[in-house]
């Protein structure tokens, strides 16, 4: 997605998730006001709404998304990928127990228990996986990438998420991604 920054508020181009804030729906435009932080260093770089929504933003955007913050003062943040955390056994890549161990502290640290953390990844993990299958990330995958999936042609139709269920799904996994403490203010 391209960002165009304009005096108050942000347009974007080619918007794959729209905000669930009424401004952002109505015409694909967030006002300033209406972006309670940012994180440029996120992958992808995001903008978090006040209603707690996550805005992805095109990385060749970054800088952009640096200048509308400044502007606005809106706060960066650095936070936990709890959905990165969450998807990593979905990686193509292994792991050694001491880092699934870490990941599982970082999870609770972030709100998101050993249990929970089961119940996501059961939920989740036949998507990601077939979602994974195609694209063979070893690095990263995050919530820009579970939204993708949910909806994606490339997965097979059982395990997509139903139209009907997509506003319920990212609202869910916005809740999820909204949790983390948040500890490194740029």
């Amino acid at each position: 997605m391209t960002i165009l920054v304009l005096a108050d508020r942000a347009r974007f181009a080619g918007f794959p998730h729209a905000p669930d804030t009424e401004a952002a729906t109505a015409g694909q435009v967030l006002p300033a006001t209406a972006v309670r932080d940012a994180d440029p260093t996120a992958s992808p770089p995001e903008l978090r709404t006040v209603a707690g929504d996550t805005v992805f933003v095109d990385s060749r955007d970054t800088a952009a998304l640096e200048r509308f913050c400044a502007e606005h003062r809106i706060p960066v943040r650095r936070r936990t990928d709890i959905w990165g955390d969450l998807l990593e056994p979905f990686l193509d890549t292994w792991f050694d127990d001491r880092h699934h161990t870490a990941t599982l502290d970082r999870l609770a640290r972030g709100g998101v228990g050993r249990d929970e953390a089961v119940r996501i990844r059961r939920r989740v993990g036949p998507l990601m996986a077939a979602y994974n299958s195609l694209h063979w990330d070893w690095c990263h995958l995050g919530l820009a990438d579970l939204l993708a999936a949910a909806a994606s042609d490339h997965v097979p139709a059982e395990l997509r998420v139903p139209p009907q269920d997509r506003a319920a799904f990212r609202a869910w996994a916005m809740e999820i991604a909204d949790r983390p403490v948040r500890t490194d203010t740029a």
